[in-house]
């Protein structure tokens, strides 16, 4: 169920899941397909990526999701009681719920593992899908295979281990991620993309590697996949020329 806001237009809606987490969204009405804006990990949906990508929406009358997962930005739940399987819950909420025909989801990051995991779910309801320095299955490939016998025994003594980040506060690690993430990873077995998918990847990316994007595109099984690497560009991968590869790569799938 959805409830609608009395204040100003530029305050969220809420939407409550059958879970009872309150998810927070703006959306814009306009042309189909509705293209998705999945953000990144302790991201939201205020990211210089998702307004420039409703900006360009809006311009050219085109319907535009973005929303904040469970333990994010201005939806409910603390950060360290969420995991990878909730964030997937809310993603199908949102997609079940606030929007109806085809869809384009633009996944950020973590928001690429949440893309390729709706995937799996609404291959039917997927026009095309254009990743930002995806990381899917990063929970165990990135964090679970890179920590040290120390680190695996105080995740699983204590429940929590902290990771410095390059790009903000340190990452908090619970058990429940980890454990949580193994029940959805992506690279394992088959991948079935039956739609055009656009792969954008920085090359000084610290936090997710050209190795991780050139794998996604060897493992998924899809006709027209391309991975575009940009020299130079970080995880943010929102300066000016990289926020105009978004819009060009959307445009592409549409």
């Amino acid at each position: 169920m959805s409830d609608q806001p009395s204040t100003a237009a530029k305050e969220p809606q809420y939407l409550v899941t059958e879970t009872g987490r309150r998810i927070a969204y703006h959306k814009s009405e306009g042309a189909g397909p509705v293209v998705v804006f999945l953000g990144g990990l302790k991201s939201d949906m205020e990211g210089t990526k998702a307004l420039a990508l409703e900006d360009w929406a809006k311009a050219r009358g085109q319907a535009f999701l973005r929303f904040d997962y469970s333990g994010h930005g201005q939806s409910s739940e603390k950060y360290e009681d969420t995991c990878i399987g909730d964030w997937h819950q809310d993603t199908l909420a949102v997609i079940d719920q606030l929007t109806e025909g085809e869809i384009v989801p633009v996944g950020s990051s973590m928001g690429g593992w949440q893309a390729l995991l709706l995937a799996k779910a609404r291959a039917d309801r997927i026009k095309g899908m254009v990743t930002i320095a995806a990381a899917p299955d990063f929970t165990e490939d990135g964090w679970w295979q890179s920590f040290d016998a120390a680190q695996k025994d105080e995740l699983m003594e204590k429940g929590v281990v902290y990771l410095p980040s390059d790009y903000m506060e340190p990452y908090v690690v619970t058990k429940r991620m980890v454990e949580d993430g193994r029940a959805h990873l992506v690279l394992r077995d088959a991948l079935g993309l039956p739609f055009p998918v656009r792969c954008l990847q920085g090359t000084a990316d610290t936090a997710v590697s050209t190795e991780t994007a050139l794998r996604l595109l060897d493992h998924a099984r899809c006709d027209d996949m391309r991975l575009t690497l940009v020299k130079e560009a970080d995880h943010r991968f929102s300066d000016e020329a990289c926020l105009k590869l978004i819009e060009q790569a959307v445009e592409e799938v549409l």
